[in-house]
């Protein structure tokens, strides 16, 4: 028998249940891997919650990021086997579990020295921070303004600029400000007159802005300070749709290639230290709704991670 956490209905944390069901086999092209780490993400509560939508089935498909070792293989798989670590980067149904059965074409390999839980991280929020700088389009010399630039996705795109020769101005609460400095961003307090505190630093403009938190007021200061709404990315804002800005990270969402690229290149990136990423705080599997409830708070520092 698999340990599988689900929500049992639309709502909050409380919905989520922790029951066991038969340990699933992998059918042809796939493999099941027993589970190391799971990412935790905005996009699961989104679900349960009901904010994009109130389909019951899409109560069966939360969590997106999963590592761990290949413990069974399925017919007509070539080049993985039972003992190989790996990363998911597609989970087509449930990742809160011990054991997954996910596509072999879109395993990677864990980089030896990358630990668990980073690896967990590269699925969605590595991917998706890379797919924002490249879609942001900043590079040297480019001034760039990230929104929640001390989350898991924020910090990344700091970086990940910061080695495209960007300048980065960040907005993150004042106890995250040192962190973001030592990244080599430029930190400001979100909240009223945060476009004039833009402004006061970058008098010349701002090239870009990525915003990872999704609130009005980030797409607001986003499209005064940067004036073309083409030039303003975010991962969460999908109700300023009609303002032209680009989304990404959704339904019908053209970066898949640009995500598939950047996956193997964040992972070795973290492997080797490149790139850091704070775990803020790691839980069992039983703990899964306790962990969704410090995600939902906003103060993040990095991520929160599953480990079964």
């Amino acid at each position: 028998m698999t340990r599988i956490v689900a929500p049992v209905d639309f709502g909050g944390p409380e919905q989520l249940v922790v029951s066991e069901v038969p340990t699933p086999l992998p059918g042809p092209g796939e493999v099941r891997v027993a589970v190391r780490a799971i990412g935790v993400n905005p996009i699961d509560w989104k679900i349960y919650s009901g904010r994009i939508g109130r389909d019951r089935d899409a109560l069966a498909n939360i969590g997106f990021e999963l590592a761990g070792v290949v413990d069974a293989v399925g017919e007509d798989v070539e080049g993985r086997a039972v003992g190989d670590e790996v990363i998911a980067t597609q989970v087509p149904g449930n990742a809160y579990t011990d054991a997954a059965v996910v596509p072999a074409a879109g395993l990677i390999a864990k980089p030896e020295g990358l630990s668990w839980e980073l690896a967990a991280s590269v699925p969605v929020a590595g991917a998706t921070a890379a797919h924002a700088v490249e879609a942001a389009g900043v590079g040297d010399g480019g001034t760039l303004l990230v929104h929640g630039a001390a989350g898991g996705v924020g910090g990344l795109v700091v970086q990940l600029a910061r080695r495209r020769g960007a300048r980065v101005i960040a907005t993150a609460s004042e106890r995250n400000h040192e962190y973001l400095r030592s990244l080599g961003a430029e930190p400001v307090t979100y909240g009223e007159g945060l476009g004039d505190r833009v402004r006061a630093l970058a008098p010349d403009g701002v090239d870009a802005a990525v915003d990872t938190v999704g609130t009005d007021e980030a797409i607001d200061v986003s499209l005064d300070v940067v004036g073309d709404p083409r030039r303003v990315v975010s991962t969460a804002a999908y109700q300023r749709r009609d303002d032209g800005i680009v989304l990404i990270g959704g339904g019908g969402d053209p970066g898949t290639e640009i995500r598939d690229a950047a996956r193997p290149q964040v992972a070795r990136l973290l492997a080797t230290g490149e790139l850091t990423l704070p775990i803020q705080a790691t839980y069992s599997l039983e703990a899964t709704a306790e962990a969704h409830r410090a995600g939902l708070t906003g103060h993040t520092r990095g991520k929160l991670v599953i480990v079964p």
